[in-house]
């Protein structure tokens, strides 16, 4: 008589990438009530069974620094990051959120999200159901909703910031004594109801729709200090920053004397900014130097430019500010696209084009930069050879790079892409971007998945990380196991998360299994599907053969399934079992 199943799940024959950064070697994987049960020859069956013959086994990706405070409240697919094989994601980023919030405050924090992250307002005012004011009660609100993956948050500064000092908080002005024990009181709240800490945002590039810079950007060193003493008392909980490192020493003591005075780990967005091309090594060197004194300090790095996509349904384009495009700029792609081309229309299109530069839109300031802009293909090419470029080509062929771009829109019915590489990228190449992301203190990061929808779709970043630096690139490639535990070990420790980012027996069971050689990604594409139909850029990628979360598997074959094991992780504990 056959003897029941022993596992739930018994993936075999598989390449295994284990987390840890050790060898890769053939393995079976045996999965029981959400957690490896075993790892290497596994004899006993699996009520389901896959053949992983040929394919790399790996644990889920974990992404640290990605926006879906609202759409994790009202969507049960945390897409694009869910399609790219990752089953953890950390929101809060960059001191923009929606708790805690009074009533009136409301419309102040979509601004500021719409602005900072350029997520629709209207789809934000559908879909936000504001059932919270506190941060714990906004946890509570996204433990109720079941969902793909597993999320957690950060507590924002720019939402604490509104709630404890009201206007005077966007209007600049210092917070006083009474309003830095206020905000304290509100991050040992949110951290000790499970936040994985505390965010900030101290960047001129910061702004609400409204355009007022983020509450956050002047806040005093005392006051930083002080909300992360107020994580301190918690006993857990990250700092997370992104700056602009104007002055990389001054921020530098800042930034030192939060992880200082609290004691707690503190992770800084880090990146190659073509205005200062030799900073981000200032910014890694501080950051050794730190953690040789004992502090915790990570740097969270791309994996590849931090760039821009511009297209007519974008939204960014270059000829956004251009006054014969605006007779057009609100109509159906369809209409547009016959305008444009119409040979009269294209003519005064282009004879009014003085490439004006939007500074209402995050990244409008660089939509005339043609030198760094180029078609995106179908699969795209991340890694652009600089001859390539509207600017190149234009000097080569003697064709204006504007009228380039107009042509590259207007591909495969108006739905062409350019995409424009900024940061990491200075040289024509990622060699710097490479560098980063093998510093000792460093960690891939920077997807902003869930945001910048009409502008980026970086939330595949784990996907490019692998394909292109594991297997793809030409020269410098890295090895596949080291890169798998960049993205998922090392990331999830970076933030406290100690139950995921291995496979090994009693580890959380969250996996993918990869076919490596079709690892790419495509093209992404605009979808109307955000609350009030509102416009996202979303991308797929072919390879996933199967991505599970606690041992439930969640896509197949790079299509989702109808299953939402994913759980609210609280900082100090792990989630519930689905």
């Amino acid at each position: 008589m056959a003897r029941d199943p022993e596992h739930d799940l018994v993936i075999r024959n598989g390449l295994l990438a284990d987390g840890t950064g050790a060898p890769l070697r053939k393995a079976d994987v045996a999965v029981t009530g959400g957690r490896v049960a075993e790892v290497g020859t596994v004899t006993g069956r699996g009520r389901r069974e896959i053949d992983a013959a040929g394919a790399l086994v790996a644990p889920g990706w974990v992404d640290i620094h990605t926006h879906y405070d609202g759409q994790a409240t009202w969507d049960r697919h945390l897409f694009p990051s869910s399609a790219q094989g990752v089953t953890t994601v950390v929101f809060g980023n960059c001191g923009v959120g929606f708790a805690p919030v009074r009533r009136s405050d409301r419309e102040r924090l979509i601004a500021l999200m719409e602005g900072v992250e350029d997520i629709p307002g209207t789809a934000l005012h559908e879909g936000l159901p504001w059932d919270w004011t506190s941060f714990p009660e906004y946890l509570d609100a996204l433990e109720r909703r079941p969902r793909d993956i597993d999320c957690a948050a950060y507590v924002p500064h720019g939402a604490m910031r509104v709630h404890a000092m009201g206007e005077r908080a966007v209007a600049g002005e210092p917070a006083s004594d009474d309003d830095i024990a206020a905000m304290a009181a509100l991050a040992r709240e949110a951290v000790a109801a499970g936040a994985m800490g505390f965010s900030t945002s101290r960047t001129l590039n910061h702004r609400s729709s409204t355009g007022e810079p983020t509450p956050s950007l002047t806040a005093s060193a005392a006051e930083l200090a002080g909300i992360a003493a107020g994580v301190a008392a918690a006993r857990r909980g990250v700092l997370q920053v992104v700056s602009d490192f104007l002055d990389v020493d001054e921020e530098w003591v800042v930034l030192r004397h939060m992880a200082e005075t609290s004691g707690r780990p503190l992770t800084i967005s880090v990146a190659q900014i073509p205005e200062r091309p030799t900073d981000h090594r200032a910014i890694l060197d501080r950051i050794a130097a730190a953690n040789a004194d004992g502090l915790e300090v990570t740097a969270q790095v791309a994996p590849r430019s931090i760039g821009l996509l511009l297209g007519l349904s974008c939204t960014l384009n270059p000829f956004m500010t251009n006054p014969v495009f605006a007779e057009i700029a609100d109509r159906h792609l369809d209409e547009k696209v016959r305008a444009l081309r119409h040979p009269e229309f294209r003519r005064r299109l282009l004879a009014a084009h003085t490439g004006e530069r939007d500074r209402t839109k995050l990244g409008g300031f660089l939509i005339d930069r043609f030198a760094s802009m180029y078609p995106l293909g179908d699969p795209p090419d991340y890694e652009p050879d600089p001859s390539t470029s509207l600017g190149r080509r234009s000097e080569a062929t003697g064709v204006p790079a504007v009228e380039l771009a107009l042509d590259a829109l207007l591909a495969d019915d108006g739905r062409g892409l350019l995409y424009l590489a900024f940061a990491n990228y200075v040289d024509g190449n990622l060699d710097e971007a490479r560098t980063m992301l093998l510093h000792p203190h460093a960690v891939p990061g920077l997807s902003d998945g869930g945001a910048h929808v009409g502008t980026i779709c970086d939330g595949s970043f784990p996907t490019f990380l692998l394909a292109h630096w594991g297997v793809r690139r030409a020269e410098g490639r890295l090895p596949v196991e080291w890169l798998v535990e960049r993205q998922t070990r090392a990331t999830a420790r970076t933030v406290g998360l100690t139950d995921r980012g291995v496979l090994a027996p009693g580890w959380k069971a969250d996996l993918n299994v990869i076919d490596l050689d079709r690892l790419v990604l495509r093209r992404p594409v605009i979808h109307d599907d955000l609350p009030a139909g509102g416009r996202r850029l979303l991308q797929e990628a072919d390879g996933y053969r199967h991505t599970f979360v606690s041992g439930v598997e969640i896509a197949r074959d790079g299509k989702p399934t109808a299953n939402l094991p994913g759980r609210l992780v609280r900082s100090g504990g792990s989630p519930a079992s689905p």
